[in-house]
């Protein structure tokens, strides 16, 4: 693997993302998170995964660079498919995925650290999904989840300004579960993980399959409709601009077209 590795420690899967600087969500990384679950999965003492990013962030968004190689509408739906359909895969996993997130996760990444059971964040990790910045859309699921953790009229809020929130807020929220200090996040992120990997294994793995229940019948739909709407707003010209200010690092001069 090339963009992440794992190591085992007793009963948890330790798991890095490694593609500096900003451990931007690329093809690559969701190929190898992928194969990390195929081999977590495999071996069964394990109990829990713990995904954290290496460097300043735990994740600063996708990697948009990628995106300019993409050419038709479906390529980008087929691209939102594929990361949909691994952040459920995450969401519905057998074990805890616990995400001890630093720096910043937004875009790619806070849609992947919404996708975990558990958030444990810094205080002032900047947590956010700025797409609507570059005349994109979120397109792995966050539009959907969000909701779900910070109510509707805050995810309108969030989602339309693509301004991010601190790990203090996000905790206020209900986005993360715990904001901690710097010098924190390691050791509250493990005294979490060891009371979750105390428990029985057959206990935490029913666990795991019924709390999934509680997402409505609607939230497939609306993934869909995201994936569709994804595809539709990379096609327009706006999209283009947006995407090519952000590589030149300056304005968008959007045409609202």
């Amino acid at each position: 693997m090339d963009h992440l590795s794992w190591e085992k420690q007793d009963q948890i899967a330790n798991v890095l993302i490694q593609s500096p600087p900003a451990n931007a969500l690329s093809s690559g990384i969701l190929k190898d998170l992928d194969q990390v679950l195929d081999e977590v999965e495999a071996d069964q003492s394990i109990k829990l995964i713990i995904l954290k990013g290496e460097g300043k962030f735990f994740s600063a968004g996708a990697d948009i660079k990628e995106f300019t190689a993409f050419q038709q509408k479906d390529d980008y739906k087929n691209l939102a498919k594929k990361g949909q359909q691994l952040f459920d895969r995450v969401e519905q996993f057998h074990i805890p995925v616990i995400a001890s997130i630093h720096g910043a996760a937004l875009g790619g990444g806070l849609e992947l650290a919404m996708a975990c059971h558990v958030r444990i964040a810094t205080k002032e990790t900047k947590l956010g999904l700025p797409e609507l910045n570059l005349g994109i859309i979120p397109g792995f699921a966050g539009s959907q989840r969000l909701p779900r953790y910070v109510g509707i009229p805050k995810a309108y809020e969030m989602i339309l300004s693509g301004d991010p929130i601190t790990g203090e807020e996000a905790e206020k929220l209900g986005l993360v579960n715990h904001a901690v200090d710097d010098s924190q996040l390691e050791e509250t992120t493990m005294k979490l993980a060891n009371k979750f990997v105390a428990k029985s294994g057959p206990s935490i793995h029913a666990v795991m399959n019924l709390l999934p229940y509680a997402k409505t019948s609607q939230f497939s739909d609306g993934v869909n409709q995201e994936a569709e709407e994804f595809g539709k707003v990379f096609g327009n010209e706006d999209a283009k601009e947006g995407v090519q200010a952000f590589i030149e690092k300056r304005k968008p001069n959007f045409k609202d077209q």
